[in-house]
């Protein structure tokens, strides 16, 4: 089964820090990047741009920031839980907001993992290679 990450990232630093660290695991070529909330709701149901682009092959995980433009990270998620095709897809938020209410609230809409970027390079690299390393090497995926 092939594997695939879909980030959901409007920041270009944090966007190109996540494609070095994933690079070194290799992992970095199988990742599709969009910048806000409207493109990662239109690449998961084949809308908009992405119309046209298979429905049925989603991402290994899903890595979401909560600050989008257009539509928010938490709306993104309560998106992709309502849908049946999508409401098992991993997601792991992978932001800088340290409010205690969008941890919650992630957790309230199913994220499968709440992670806070790190302020330190190394740390941030660490992170997100060890993501890429559980959700697409070690982690079961659900069959079909």
């Amino acid at each position: 089964m092939e594997q695939s990450i879909l980030l959901v990232e409007d920041n270009p630093d944090d966007e190109e820090l996540i494609r070095r660290s994933l690079g070194k695991i290799r992992l970095a070529d199988d990742m599709v990047v969009v910048h806000d909330g409207v493109e990662a709701l239109d690449y998961l149901f084949a809308t908009g741009t992405f119309e046209g682009r298979d429905p049925a092959d989603l991402p290994t995980v899903m890595l979401l920031d909560l600050n989008l433009p257009r539509i928010g990270g938490l709306e993104v998620l309560r998106r992709v839980r309502a849908a049946d095709r999508t409401k098992r897809l991993p997601v792991v938020v992978l932001t800088s907001s340290d409010e205690r209410a969008d941890v919650i609230s992630s957790y309230d809409l199913g994220v499968n993992s709440y992670v806070r970027k790190p302020v330190d390079f190394a740390e941030f690299s660490e992170a997100v290679t060890q993501l890429g390393l559980y959700w697409c090497r070690r982690n079961e995926r659900l069959p079909g």
